[in-house]
């Protein structure tokens, strides 16, 4: 390139450099089940500001550092302190057995991170962490876990923006920990657990509450196990987070159970999800997401009790719910727009304002399948003593699509002029009702089943 002017010269040796580089790291990309807990951590934190002692707050003044006992310990070492409080900051970079016995507290003072877990196979277990700041800028919180094959376990968290964090962390186990954010709007808290870019992770036995939310980001394959979380925004979150399970937690007075968003795969089995109320309550929710499962939950006192929306996305893929009790809320399942693909069987709907309803009009309702649930408003007969009704069940819009299509008018409901008008629709329809769902075997008999309360 001797003729071309030094500008362009030097541009085109970039651009082959670049493009060397990329296709290097294209072929060597790792497959979608590679085992990336033998991988090097990419750092994605932005720097911990350093705070002197002065800036913290002064009850940790006079306070042993708990950094002095971690850097004393041998690698693979026991560490059980002595009772008492101790000042953090704490970073751990080896892997250590620390033991508070729950008899140990380790305060920030107010400022930054408490502990830091920058290592593969320890256990922390027995710890009050407590006192991080409140920036969401450098994400303060009380314990960072950076490494794979750890065990953080019967831990008690409190007064943190986030309270446990997993960035990029695989094959661990959070287990028994009882985590509060500060007392702060429910906004501008932090995250009770987040998980982010972190695989095969068993989250089990853990209490969140009045916390922001439970999330999982870019995080796959994780078993979300009897948890409980009350007084927080969601439950639990998932965004592009693929094949998690959610079993036998109990999650209460949330404003969203659990949200599965941009996701494919995964299952929700056995949870009890109530008192999702307000303006967003909704027990179990979907964007885009396919090929879930939603199997012998009980879904109660909820705003809506299934929102979906876009679900399923992925085409020759389907929503399954079955199982379900679906009972004395607003909406039991509601649809914001008509896919098809969700297939509902053997779900209980009793007791709930609107069985089920559509964002708007359903051009074709029968693009989703209803059979074998239990509707406390049929009104056939069971002749042949079969348990299951002689005549489809079917639920068609009458005044109803009123406030289907004007959710605002939804306040009205209950108004004597709208309980008129939808007498006089069903009596004698002056426009053709829209169909909703026909369920051709409807059962006659409620299944019995042991209640989660």
């Amino acid at each position: 390139m001797p003729g071309l002017p030094k500008r362009l010269r030097t541009g085109l040796a970039a651009a082959l450099v670049l493009a060397c580089a990329q296709a290097g790291a294209e072929a060597e990309a790792p497959g979608a089940n590679a085992d990336f807990s033998t991988a090097p951590r990419v750092t994605i934190d932005r720097p911990k500001p350093i705070y002197m002692l002065i800036e913290r707050d002064p009850r940790i003044y006079g306070l042993k550092p708990f950094q002095d006992l971690v850097d004393a310990a041998a690698p693979g070492a026991v560490l059980r302190p002595p009772p008492g409080a101790y000042a953090g900051p704490v970073t751990i970079d080896k892997p250590l057995t620390i033991d508070g016995g729950g008899q140990v507290s380790i305060d920030a003072g107010g400022k930054g991170t408490v502990m830091v877990l920058n290592a593969d196979g320890a256990v922390l277990r027995g710890l009050h962490l407590t006192g991080s700041g409140d920036s969401h800028d450098t994400d303060d919180s009380c314990l960072d876990v950076r490494g794979h094959h750890n065990v953080i376990e019967n831990l008690e968290i409190d007064d943190c923006l986030f309270g446990i964090d997993l960035k990029q962390s695989n094959h661990s186990v959070v287990r028994g920990n009882r985590v509060r954010s500060k007392d702060l709007e429910l906004g501008v808290r932090g995250d009770g657990l987040r998980l982010w870019y972190s695989h095969d992770n068993l989250i089990e036995g853990n209490e969140v509450i009045d916390s922001r939310d439970m999330v999982a980001w870019y995080s796959h394959r994780n078993v979300f196990r009897d948890n409980l979380g009350r007084r927080s925004r969601y439950s639990i979150h998932f965004m592009f987070a693929h094949d998690n399970l959610v079993e036998n937690n109990r999650f209460q007075d949330n404003a969203v159970g659990v949200y599965f968003m941009y996701t494919q795969g995964g299952a929700a089995r056995g949870n009890l999800i109530s008192h999702a109320t307000g303006a967003t309550g909704m027990g179990v929710g979907f964007k885009e997401a396919s090929g879930t499962v939603i199997e012998n939950n009980e879904i109660i006192y909820c705003a809506i009790g299934v929102g979906s929306d876009l679900s399923p996305f992925e085409p020759d893929t389907t929503i399954e719910l079955r199982g379900n009790r679906f009972a004395y809320n607003g909406i039991a399942v509601q649809f914001n727009s008509e896919t098809g693909g969700n297939n509902l069987r053997d779900n209980v709907f009793e007791g709930n304002l609107t069985q089920v309803s559509y964002g708007g009009r359903s051009d074709n309702p029968e693009k989703n399948f209803w059979e074998g649930n239990y509707w406390d408003d049929y009104q056939g007969f069971d002749r042949d003593h079969d348990g299951y009704g002689d005549q489809p069940h079917e639920i068609r819009a009458y005044a109803d699509q009123i406030w289907m299509e004007f959710p605002v008018a939804r306040f009205f409901r209950s108004a004597p002029v709208l309980e008129l008008l939808d007498f006089l629709e069903r009596l004698a329809p002056f426009s053709t009702p829209d169909l909703i769902l026909r369920d051709a075997r409807p059962r006659f008999v409620k299944p019995q089943r042991e209640s989660l309360l």
